[in-house]
This record gives structure tokens, C-alpha cells and sequence, in this order.
């Protein structure tokens, strides 16, 4: 089966958003809040071991402040941080502080005009994905992405193959004829599992994460004048990732 689509994960893959996104904006919500926790960039390392910024709130408490007992519960807390967390996120994301990570333009649009369909399937919230878009693409670049399953859309979060799964049956398509990319172990795992040939970008959170999974691993989509560099795989004689990689890539056993 030919390849018809392309589905992106958004945190880590499109844009550096955790390291220098979420993690500022968790801190600033936790001093609009009178706490002096500070996720340092060790710390969140660790917490993106698990999916989902509520998740990781939980998470958080549990490993590095048991004794820590919120009045309105444990759920009810990790929400309303979770809430002003991602005030300050979208802040940073209208003020163009977040930019795609390099290479990641160039391919959206080029995927377009070779006919190629777009999805998204991420665990971050609806309005970070819409807002990171509009912010990185324009406005009218949220109608690029035929489905953008995000959040709490399904059930379970990624490593469980659900948002992708999502994202095919919204769309109408089978594995066979997608592509998906990813950036870290929870992400290749959920891809996976959805029957999905993965492509990985790694950051500096994930470059020493499980891939043996995925058909090709870089440090970056790349552009002419800034080549990506193979990590796993190959890439032939390609130096940044256009469509006739992603076809020839596909077309693997």
C-alpha cells in the first residue's frame, strides 16, 4: 500500500517544547501558587518518563513530596496546576518564544504539495497544538492537519497505541499507508503498537531512548544548508527529509 499519510507527534518532534515550554511554564504556575518547587531540567527529565502534564503533577508529588497533601485532593490540584500551567505555556507560545524545530516547516509544506495528508496525534493538550500551529505556521495552517487528536481524547496515553488509533479512524486510513514521527520511548512505543512505521527526531531529553523500533533515526528533519545526521538507519543519499525519503522509506519491508 502506497504511502498517503503523515502523522506527527507535537511535544519534543515539531518544536522543543518540553525542555524550554512546559517546564518554565509549570514553574511559573507553581509561584503564581506560593510553592518554591522548581522543576529543574533534571528533575522534568525524569517526569517525562511519564505522559500526560497532569500525570506528571501526580507523579511529582508522589516520588519527590509524599508528604505533600493538597485541601482539595491530589486530582483536583494536579488539574488546577495543570490549568494555569497551560495559561502560561500559551502565553509563551503567543509571544513566538517556541519555534519549530529546525526543518519541520520546510517538511509540513512540502508534504502538502506533494499531496501527502497531515495528522496529528499527540498527549498535550488541543489549544497547545492549535496555538504552537497558528503561532510557527499561521493561522490558516490548523486546516492543513485533517485531525488533531490531542489531550484526554482517548482513554489511555501514549505509550498505549489509542491516540493513534484515534487519529487513523478519524482520518479513514489503514497503518499500511502512514508514516508516523516521533521523539521519545513512550512515543515510538505508542506508535508501534498502532502497526505504524516511525521515523524518530531525537532532543536532547530522548537521544539515548529505545529506537531499535524505528526505520530511521535523526538529530533533525534538516534543511539544504543545516543536513540532518543518521543516528540509526538509512537515508541514502538524502541529507534532510523531503517526500521521496518518506516514500522510499515506506516503501521498506
Amino acid at each position: 500500500m502506497a504511502l498517503t499519510t503523515l502523522l506527527f507527534d507535537v511535544d519534543g518532534t515539531l518544536a522543543d517544547t518540553e525542555r524550554d515550554g512546559h517546564r518554565p511554564a509549570f514553574n511559573k504556575a507553581f509561584a503564581e501558587a506560593g510553592l518554591d518547587w522548581n522543576w529543574t531540567v533534571e528533575i522534568y527529565a525524569d517526569l517525562l518518563t511519564v505522559t500526560g502534564g497532569k500525570e506528571r503533577i501526580r507523579y511529582f508529588l508522589e516520588k519527590y513530596l509524599p508528604d505533600f497533601t493538597p485541601p482539595e485532593g491530589v486530582a483536583d490540584f494536579a488539574a488546577r496546576m495543570h490549568k494555569r500551567k497551560t495559561h502560561f505555556y500559551l502565553e509563551m507560545l503567543q509571544n513566538g518564544e517556541i519555534p519549530l524545530r529546525n526543518g519541520a516547516e520546510r517538511l509540513i509544506r512540502a508534504a502538502r504539495a506533494a499531496g501527502l495528508r497531515l495528522g496529528i496525534a499527540t498527549t498535550t493538550t488541543p489549544e497547545n497544538v492549535t496555538y504552537l500551529l497558528k503561532a510557527t505556521l499561521g493561522e490558516e495552517s490548523i486546516g492543513w492537519f485533517e485531525c488533531i487528536a490531542a489531550g484526554d481524547i482517548v482513554p489511555k496515553k501514549k505509550p498505549a497505541p489509542d491516540i493513534y488509533q484515534y487519529a487513523m479512524q478519524q482520518m479513514g486510513v489503514e497503518p499500511a499507508e502512514c508514516l508516523a514521527f516521533e521523539d521519545s520511548d513512550n512515543g515510538i512505543r505508542s506508535s508501534t503498537a498502532a502497526n505504524l512505521k516511525t521515523i524518530v527526531t531525537v532532543n536532547d531529553y530522548t537521544r539515548d531512548h529505545d529506537f531499535s523500533k524505528a526505520v530511521l533515526v535523526l538529530d533533525q528533519f534538516g534543511e539544504p544548508d543545516a543536513p540532518f545526521t543518521v543516528l540509526q538507519g538509512n537515508a541514502g543519499t538524502y541529507t534532510y527529509v523531503t517526500p521521496e525519503l518518506l516514500h522510499a522509506l515506506h516503501a521498506q519491508v
